[in-house]
Parts: structure tokens; C-alpha cells; sequence
């Protein structure tokens, strides 16, 4: 299955699986990550100059034990 770079989905890991960060608020620095900071900016956090974050969405997952993932690595969003 394909996703989109920025989308979020749950998963029941204990792990973050490749391609993806846990939305815990990390800071992600711009150069090593350019497509997924173009699409969120640093609306969730970071400078925006060097760094920027992922959303916290700790607390918010709808079964305890499972956590909130964003894809870093997929097919980038265009725009119609």
C-alpha cells in the first residue's frame, strides 16, 4: 500500500516502522528531511530555519497501545 508523505495513521507497533516518525513532537532537521517540511512547514514546531516538528499526538490515540505515525517516504501529495 502507498502513502502519502505527511499522512498520519495509527498503528499497533512497538516499533516505528521505516519510512515513518511517531507523532511525539520530534524535531526533524530541514535538510534530511525537505519534502515532508514543505508540506507541514514548522507548524508544529522547530525554527524553520534548520529544524522543524512532528505533532504531538500523544495522549490522543484512540485504543491504548496504539500510536500515531507520519510517513516520511511515500508518494509526495500534488495539487490539483
Amino acid at each position: 500500500m502507498d502513502y502519502f508523505i505527511g499522512q498520519i495513521v495509527s498503528f499497533p507497533y512497538s516499533f516505528t516502522p521505516m519510512g515513518w516518525i511517531k507523532c511525539d513532537g520530534t524535531l526533524l532537521n530541514i535538510q534530511q528531511n525537505t519534502a515532508l517540511f514543505s508540506l507541514i512547514g514548522n507548524k508544529f514546531g522547530g525554527n524553520g530555519t534548520t529544524t522543524f516538528a512532528v505533532p504531538n499526538l500523544i495522549g490522543a490515540e484512540p485504543v491504548p497501545g496504539m500510536n500515531y505515525y507520519m510517513c516520511t517516504s511515500g508518494i509526495y501529495p500534488t495539487r490539483d
